[in-house]
């Protein structure tokens, strides 16, 4: 690849004059380009087969719509670079605008992960789990699935079916009796020996063959081996082996969508309605459903289907695996060009089709009515948020009605594991992908200092805004506050902002009021009295959602630092021991204490320890004791 540098004459020219003169120094040659405002801030990417072709389109004055006028009159310079083939410059394409997030492409603003369940292959008796993130741990994978609540949906039914466990390896190894999950006929009980291990290899083998969508040959070998249990007069054996297959029967019943001529394929439906889009994605594997989740790209005005589904497409098989079959609820512009690149991320082909009949065309009918709803619901949705917006401006006397509002929120017990914690919400409510948590670092804060933890949190807090957005251009910085306190934390908070240099940004302390009861809060503005809302104000209910959203989420950070506290041992600061070894020491010497008063040959007798670790051990403890 290479990369073109714009002209830089003294005063540069915007719009078509400087698009016109990029063309004498492009060629043929596919790529992608960057179209740049006079602050160099990304406009927008685009991909082209023929980058001369594709730029000299721009610099006509005539033939585009609105949305790519106002992009082409705010283009101060332009960036290119080229690349070998039009396929390696859609993956290039859609990586710049996942990280670069230009005004004027259709952006995919959720890109969460999707879960799947792992059957763990390490261990005599495997490990039924949920799995996120990167597939690291040894094991058999099934996926994806649309959401947690899918994956646990589908967990508790193989958990009826198959009674494989689901505990720790760690509970497991210390079990010295049945657990709950055993007592409701939710596991088989392999920690105590309830079940043989070959019985159990028998069930774990049968979950994957249900995860594969080889259901019927479960269900035929129960009622062979329910048939010989009771022909054996094993009754009680018999009636476990019913229970099995009604419960495989209900779970299969349950499914809702059950494609017979669908075996692995991805469904993406668009509904495009007054400048909003709602995309689809149902995920089916093994003839089975497996959830879906809708997605709001941002898009303009003027966009055509093809070119938000392409851009999706893109954007959404980034960082996911495609499935072989992706059936489409319309057709985009370069069909040959997406098949190739997802052919090469799957590792094997992929076809691209758009259904016109029979079941396939059903399922998409199915999809695209979900994403018509779905839209429809989030539109309603929004505009009451605008209007609780615009209440919230009236109430507080706003400028205009807040596009982010930061919520802050504290949490510690008599000032240990202390945290900070901040959540965000607009107009399309909370935006869970911008909170974020601060771990309370003040060595000289005396501990319930909540004033001491709330200037750390918002000092670093603007202090990263300063750098990340020093002109506010990006849409990072609050147009409102909130604060959990009254009168003293309201002026300790504004002598923080103003040493910050931030000041103009409108605070307001919410305290709990008389008798601390929900309703009859007050509010605390700097220069100006306490006021409350009227107790059935739209606003107040509002304010007090915001108010426990960041309550809930700064509890939820703190438990979480806690535990992991609570379950930390010098032992994880030792180089080289892992969580295995971390076991087998414990499990050896009883305690961290021990491990770290041991002496050399000691430490060499630990299953699993060799003489070069237990040198490292012994010299950790004896080096930093």
């Amino acid at each position: 690849m290479t990369d073109s540098p714009p002209p830089s004459p003294s005063d540069p020219p915007q719009g078509h004059e400087v698009i016109q003169s990029y063309l004498r120094l492009l060629d043929g040659s596919p790529g992608v380009y960057r179209m740049l405002d006079r602050e160099s801030r990304v406009l927008y990417v685009g991909k082209a087969r023929n980058l001369r072709a594709r730029v000299s389109s721009y610099a006509r004055p005539t033939g585009h719509t609105m949305r790519i006028l106002r992009m082409i009159s705010n283009t101060a310079s332009m960036m290119f670079l080229t690349t070998k083939t039009e396929t390696e410059a859609l993956l290039l394409e859609q990586n710049l605008i996942k990280q670069l997030k230009p005004k004027y492409n259709v952006l995919l603003r959720d890109d969460k992960s999707f879960p799947n369940i792992l059957v763990t292959n390490t261990q005599a008796y495997p490990q039924i789990k949920k799995h996120r993130g990167a597939k690291t741990e040894k094991g058999s994978y099934y996926g994806p699935f649309a959401s947690a609540r899918a994956v646990n949906r589908t967990l508790h039914q193989l958990q009826r079916v198959f009674l494989l466990r689901d505990c720790t390896d760690s509970v497991f190894e210390g079990r010295t009796r049945p657990c709950l999950q055993y007592q409701i006929k939710r596991c088989s009980g392999p920690c105590v020996g309830k079940i043989s291990k070959a019985d159990y290899d028998q069930t774990v083998a049968d979950a994957e063959k249900f995860l594969s969508g080889k259901t019927t040959s479960i269900q035929a070998r129960l009622a062979k081996d329910m048939a010989a249990a009771s022909e054996a007069m094993e009754y009680e054996r018999a009636a476990a082996l019913r229970d099995r297959i009604n419960a495989l029967t209900q779970v299969q019943t349950a499914q809702g969508i059950n494609p017979k001529g669908v075996a692995d394929a991805d469904l993406i439906a668009l509904h495009l309605e007054n400048g909003q889009a709602c995309v689809q994605v149902f995920f089916i594997r093994a003839n089975q459903f497996w959830g879906n989740r809708d997605y709001y790209p941002r898009v303009g005005p003027d966009v055509d289907q093809a070119e938000v589904l392409e851009a999706f497409m893109g954007q959404f098989y980034d960082s996911k695996e495609p499935a072989p079959l992706i059936l489409l609820s319309n057709a985009i512009d370069n069909p040959d060009l997406m098949a190739d690149a997802l052919s090469g991320k799957l590792g094997r082909k992929v076809t691209l089709t758009v259904p016109q009949r029979g079941e396939k065309a059903e399922l998409i009918d199915n999809a695209l009515r979900n994403a018509r709803e779905s839209l429809a619901r989030k539109m309603a949705e929004s505009a009451s948020q605008m209007r609780l917006l615009q209440g919230v401006a009236q109430a507080f006397d706003l400028p205009a009605p807040p596009a982010r509002i930061e919520v802050y929120d504290n949490s510690h017990i008599q000032g240990a594991f202390a945290v900070g914690a901040m959540i965000v919400a607009g107009p399309d409510g909370f935006m869970k992908n911008q909170y974020r948590k601060f771990n309370i670092r003040g060595a000289e804060l005396t501990p319930g200092d909540d004033f001491g933890m709330m200037k750390e949190v918002l000092s670093r807090r603007f202090l990263r805004l300063t750098k990340e957005d020093p002109d506010r251009s990006l849409g990072l910085w609050p147009d409102l506050l909130l604060i959990d306190g009254g009168a003293g934390q309201v002026s300790a908070v504004r002598t923080i902002m103003q040493a910050h240099g931030v000041g103009d940004i409108p605070m307001i302390g919410v305290a709990k009021g008389i008798d601390r009861d929900a309703g009859k809060e007050e509010f605390h503005k700097t220069g100006a009295p306490a006021f409350a809302l009227r107790h059935n104000d739209p606003v107040l209910y509002y304010i007090q959602r915001l108010r426990d959203e960041a309550h809930r989420f700064a509890i939820g950070t703190h438990r979480a630092k806690r535990s992991k506290a609570i379950g930390a041992t010098p032992l994880d600061d030792v180089p080289g021991v892992g969580s295995a070894r971390k076991r087998a020491l414990l499990a050896h010497f009883g305690s961290a204490k021990a491990v770290s008063r041991a002496n050399l040959a000691d430490l060499k007798a630990v299953t699993g320890v060799s003489a070069a670790l237990a040198q490292v051990i012994y010299d950790y403890f004896h080096e930093n004791g």
